[in-house]
């Protein structure tokens, strides 16, 4: 089904997206993947290149726009290719600048945003900790008053571009037995005393995601890196999440529809029983159904990156389209490896990476139990 809501702007945009993929991160993927990370020159050649900084400020080197459809763009065509790459990219340029647009200090932006937008300050997000999970409202990372300083102690963990990043925003705890009420949000900024990093995480999938544990033992950080309000960093949270989440659903839908058009591919080509494998009417019903919940899929997700970009979208579509898109890439990709046979679960192969990537999806930005319970709330359930 034709997609509506880009217009040829968009479409001129997506073609240099896509050209920054062909010819900067497919020649280089596997070395991502065998190193665990992408390398710092990846980062800045993106922020040359204009992918990074897409919500920042002209005057702080970004593009400026508030038109999330740009966003979108890169997301989806980054993930066509990784789902790990599209992870570190959107954590680093779709979540993290809008709290430093928005809750910080001209200061602060002129200090930030333009590294941010070019590639050279690499940026994390640092909200889950071993402990708590999805419960941000029980975090346990603390910050102290003193004097014109903050004193940090606790640990993050699960956190994207965690063990490279040069500046990660933590969400702490200011006000103890508070509650949601009692939460602020620093910059922390790599080489402050007593800001550590663990190794990166052995994970099952997204090889190439640099992921890690963070320790902050003492770490004194000034008050000119406090973001926003004290105590009011979780309302700034949950009205930032529903970008985040998003964010991840184009992820989501992106990185599944590519691998469903090359499972198309592959059953044209793959033979048994002296036809290609795709002509036995189960398959042919199979990928009937797949492409059509994607087309269904697509058009909702579509839908709510319109709204976001109108400032339309809620707390509770954004819940929505963030568990839909995530059960329907696993259901595809599930079924896309199925079709690939034994090869599907070969790790030389893309679909089988791409079954173990997308299992996170499901967990990260808010288990799709959590939105469903958001969801029900919003019914008055």
């Amino acid at each position: 089904m034709r997609r509506t809501i880009y217009e040829p702007e968009h479409e001129m945009f997506r073609d240099s997206v896509r050209g920054f993929v062909d010819r900067v991160l497919k020649p280089r993927h596997e070395q991502m993947l065998t190193d665990k990370t992408v390398p710092r020159d990846i980062w800045k050649e993106a922020g040359a290149q204009g992918l990074l900084g897409l919500a920042i400020p002209e005057k702080f080197g970004g593009a400026g726009t508030d038109d999330f459809r740009f966003n979108a763009i890169v997301a989806e065509e980054v993930a066509a290719l990784s789902l790990g790459v599209s992870s570190c990219f959107g954590i680093h340029s779709h979540v993290c600048p809008p709290y430093i647009v928005e809750l910080g200090t001209e200061e602060q932006q002129q200090r930030w945003l333009p590294g941010i937008a070019a590639g050279e300050l690499i940026c994390g997000i640092g909200m889950t900790e071993p402990s708590g999970g999805t419960d941000l409202a029980a975090l346990k990372t603390t910050a102290v008053r003193d004097a014109d300083d903050w004193v940090i102690n606790g640990a993050k963990t699960f956190i994207t571009n965690g063990f490279q990043a040069d500046l990660v925003i933590v969400a702490t705890r200011t006000t103890p037995g508070a509650g949601a009420k009692g939460i602020t949000l620093f910059v922390v900024e790599d080489g402050m005393a007593g800001f550590t990093r663990g190794r990166k995480l052995d994970k099952v999938g997204q090889d190439e995601a640099d992921t890690a544990e963070l320790f902050f033992d003492d770490v004194r950080v000034p008050d000119r890196n406090r973001l926003g309000e004290v105590d009011r960093g979780f309302v700034a949270m949950m009205r930032l999440l529903a970008q985040e989440r998003l964010a991840t659903s184009v992820t989501s839908v992106g990185h599944a529809a590519q691998i469903l058009r090359e499972t198309i591919e592959y059953v044209k080509q793959r033979k048994a029983f002296g036809q290609p494998v795709g002509s036995f009417q189960y398959n042919k019903f199979t990928l009937a159904e797949l492409v059509t919940t994607m087309d269904v899929t697509t058009t909702f997700l579509d839908q709510c990156v319109i709204a976001h970009t109108r400032e339309e979208l809620s707390a509770t579509d954004a819940a929505k389209i963030k568990w839909w898109s995530a059960e329907v890439q696993n259901q595809v990709l599930d079924r896309c490896v199925q079709l690939h046979g034994g090869y599907g679960f070969m790790n030389e192969y893309r679909v089988a990476r791409a079954w173990r990537d997308a299992r996170i999806t499901k967990i990260w930005a808010g288990t799709n139990e959590i939105m469903k319970e958001l969801i029900g709330r919003d019914l008055g359930l």
